[in-house]
């Protein structure tokens, strides 16, 4: 019983952890996009498709030593990344 009350219990997520949430959902969308993208060949898509793939590349950038390395300077970064266009 104890058990089940402590898996039942909610979970109080850091802010790290709420903005590796937050940017997993927006990763997914643009590799959505960009596999959309990748398709079409007109040159608005084409130009669309480069912001898309520079929105990824910085992204790698900043978790190129992972999650668990992120400091603040990184979280800082990584939130602006979040909240561009």
């Amino acid at each position: 019983m104890v058990g089940l009350l402590r898996a039942m219990r909610p979970v109080m997520l850091t802010a790290k952890d709420q903005l590796k949430d937050q940017i997993e959902v927006k990763k997914h969308a643009l590799l959505k996009s960009f596999a959309e993208l990748k398709a079409d060949t007109r040159s608005d898509a084409i130009s669309a498709r480069d912001k898309v793939k520079a929105k990824l590349d910085e992204l790698e950038l900043y978790l190129k030593t992972g999650w668990d390395k992120v400091n603040a300077e990184t979280h800082a970064k990584l939130d602006q990344w979040l909240h561009k266009d």
